[in-house]
C-alpha cells in the first residue's frame, strides 16, 4: 500500500481593520457609535494571525484645509505625526502591515495574496465602504465582507446606507 500525504490546505482570510485612529474615534470626527465599537474590532483582531491583518490610516498633511477634501470637510484630522492620526490604544497590532492612505481608499491590493477579505473599522460610510469596493472591483470573485458591529459611520442612518451600498454590490454583511 502506497503512502499518502495529505496536504492541508487553509484559506487565507484577510482583516482590513480601515482607519481606527484616535480622531474618528473619540477625537476631532469622533461619535458614540465610533466609541462603542472599539471592543468589537479589537475582538475581530485576535481571531486572525498578525501576518493576515492590515490597518489602515487616514493620513493628511499640515496644510489639509486646503486640499479639495478639506475645502469639503473642513474638519482637521489624522494629520500625519499627531496623536489624533495614530491607531488608538489598544488596536495597534505589532507586526501588521499598516498602509497609510491619503484618501478614503487604497487602490494597491492588488499586491496582496489570500482568498477572503473581511473589514472592519471607520467610518462605514467614507472609508470602509470605498476600500469594500475597490477589494470587491478588483477582486470580483474573492468573497468580501463587513463586520457591521465592528463598523461606525459618520451617523447611525449614514451607516446603515452604506451597508445596502454594499450588500447590493455582492459584499457580504455580517
Amino acid at each position: 500500500m502506497k503512502n499518502c500525504i495529505l496536504e492541508e490546505f487553509s484559506m487565507r482570510k484577510l482583516l482590513v481593520v480601515v482607519d481606527m485612529q484616535n480622531d474618528f474615534i473619540d477625537g476631532s470626527l469622533g461619535t458614540a457609535e465610533a466609541v462603542q465599537i472599539v471592543d468589537n474590532v479589537v475582538d475581530e483582531i485576535g481571531k486572525y494571525d498578525v501576518k493576515d491583518v492590515f490597518a489602515t490610516r487616514d493620513t493628511h498633511p499640515e496644510n489639509y484645509l486646503e486640499t479639495q477634501e478639506g475645502r469639503k470637510l473642513p474638519v482637521v484630522h489624522c494629520v500625519k505625526g499627531t496623536k489624533g492620526w495614530e491607531i488608538a490604544d489598544g488596536l495597534y497590532v505589532a507586526g501588521a502591515d499598516c498602509i497609510d492612505k491619503p484618501n478614503f481608499g487604497w487602490p494597491n491590493w492588488n499586491e496582496r495574496s489570500f482568498d477572503e477579505i473581511e473589514l472592519v473599522g471607520l467610518c462605514t460610510d467614507i472609508c470602509v465602504v470605498s476600500n469594500a469596493l475597490i477589494l470587491k472591483a478588483q477582486f470580483p470573485d474573492v468573497p468580501v465582507s463587513v463586520d457591521a458591529s465592528c463598523c461606525a459611520g459618520v451617523t447611525p442612518d449614514s451607516h446603515e446606507a452604506a451597508l445596502i451600498t454594499m450588500k447590493m454590490c455582492q459584499i457580504d454583511i455580517k
